[in-house]
């Protein structure tokens, strides 16, 4: 018995008025993305890069030709303000995996652009965080994966993830 179904059934023992299955659900995969975190942080510490180091250069590369966006989208591709991207953008850049250029026509507006360097670092990196996800998901058989990646696209979906 997992430690989710531990507390389940303490509170369904002080509680047997109250329906706590929800937690079940809600509790396994708030602990399952604990546990996931420094597995996943540990691969991209591997080529240099912090989580939203590594957010940022697959954005720009699952992209396509030339493997560039404005700042302002690759905020809302990546969930975090422009505070944010503009720390993420500047370490980066200071590495050479991006540059920023003018954007012709107007001179204010800028775009981010994924270097060579970068493109050749995160398709590295990327195939080892692949690699990665499927150690972690080695446990499930592949059709018990496709059942749980519908489950929680709808659950994501109904609470607009």
């Amino acid at each position: 018995m997992d430690h989710v179904s531990t507390v389940h059934e303490q509170w369904l023992a002080e509680r047997p008025d109250l329906d706590t299955t929800p937690v079940l659900v809600i509790g396994r995969i708030h602990r399952i993305a604990a546990a996931l975190t420094p597995e996943l942080t540990a691969v991209y510490a591997e080529y240099g890069l912090g989580e939203g180091e590594f957010d940022m250069l697959a954005t720009l590369r699952r992209q396509g030709e030339p493997y560039a966006l404005t700042p302002g989208e690759l905020g809302e591709r990546t969930m975090v303000t422009s505070g944010a991207v503009s720390k993420r953008l500047d370490r980066l850049e200071a590495r050479g995996l991006l540059e920023r250029r003018r954007t012709a026509g107007d001179g204010r507006s800028r775009t981010v652009h994924l270097t060579e360097a970068g493109r050749a670092l995160i398709d590295e990196a990327m195939a080892a965080h692949m690699a990665n996800e499927h150690r972690l998901l080695a446990a499930l058989p592949p059709r018990e994966r496709d059942a749980l990646a519908r489950l929680l696209g709808r659950l994501a979906e109904s609470l607009g993830a």
